[in-house]
């Protein structure tokens, strides 16, 4: 641990915000004290700094505290920054290959597309940013289970899965191979599996905020044949200059 101790205080202010995460109903200064192994008379001081801040507020009149405004302010500028990093190397992908790349985002149960940049081929694929896709017969839904851990893939997974074509997987076993490739050479395939005539490539990642992120490639059935191993080595290498510039881990392959 560094024995700074400006660099202590900001460590054990971020752990207290840490503590907060996923708490709609707020916590108790005991609650977040057994949390992160502070005394409650410390925690209560790094609280009183924070509310000071709005970094956190009251979680009710009479009691507890949950994060605050001010979070909420930052989150919305580093979603800013994130779609401006991301921008340059889609548009870049897009350009090298010729074909529509998408940037999607794990929401529920569904992979949501929040960017695309369009190929500029007559015969092309397009889809509409916020349009949300299955997880389980999608090449970014299934390049973004490869980046989460098992517990949390069996939760996604325990949905029925329609046949929306002749090709989509509907056996659990399946569903769960093709997944374990992903993890093994880095990337999903689709094939025809949620919508005929269109067939793609994703990667996964988790972005600096822990988000299930995926990079995909979407390509019309008539030329994927020919450009499947050309494409999955240009995404790969999206995906490192993704990880440099947002400084995040690539999943190992």
């Amino acid at each position: 641990m560094n024995n700074d101790p400006g660099i202590q205080v900001i460590a054990r202010a971020a752990t207290v915000l840490r503590s907060l995460e996923g708490q709609a109903d707020g916590l108790s200064l005991t609650q977040i004290a057994q949390l992160v192994g502070l005394a409650r008379s410390t925690v209560a001081r790094i609280v009183n700094a924070l509310r000071e801040e709005q970094f956190v507020m009251a979680a009710s009149p009479t009691s507890g505290v949950r994060l605050g405004p001010a979070l909420t302010r930052l989150a919305g500028s580093a979603s800013v920054h994130f779609d401006h990093v991301t921008r340059p190397i889609m548009t870049e992908l897009s350009r090298a290959i010729g074909e529509t790349v998408d940037l999607s985002v794990l929401k529920g149960q569904s992979a949501v597309i929040t960017g695309q940049v369009e190929s500029h081929h007559r015969l092309r694929t397009v889809s509409v940013v916020g349009e949300r896709f299955p997880l389980y017969c999608t090449a970014s839904g299934k390049a973004i289970l490869s980046v989460l851990s098992n517990e949390l893939v069996d939760r996604l997974i325990a949905v029925p899965m329609f046949k929306h074509t002749p090709n989509t997987i509907t056996s659990r076993t399946e569903l769960i191979k093709a997944i374990e490739a992903c993890r093994r050479i880095g990337y999903a395939v689709e094939d025809e599996e949620h919508t005929e005539g269109i067939c793609g490539l994703a990667t996964g990642f988790l972005d600096p905020w822990g988000r299930a992120v995926a990079l995909s490639i979407s390509v019309p059935t008539t030329r994927f044949e020919g450009l499947c191993s050309g494409l999955a080595s240009k995404l790969l290498a999206a995906r490192e200059w993704t990880a440099r510039v947002l400084n995040i881990p690539v999943p190992l392959t």
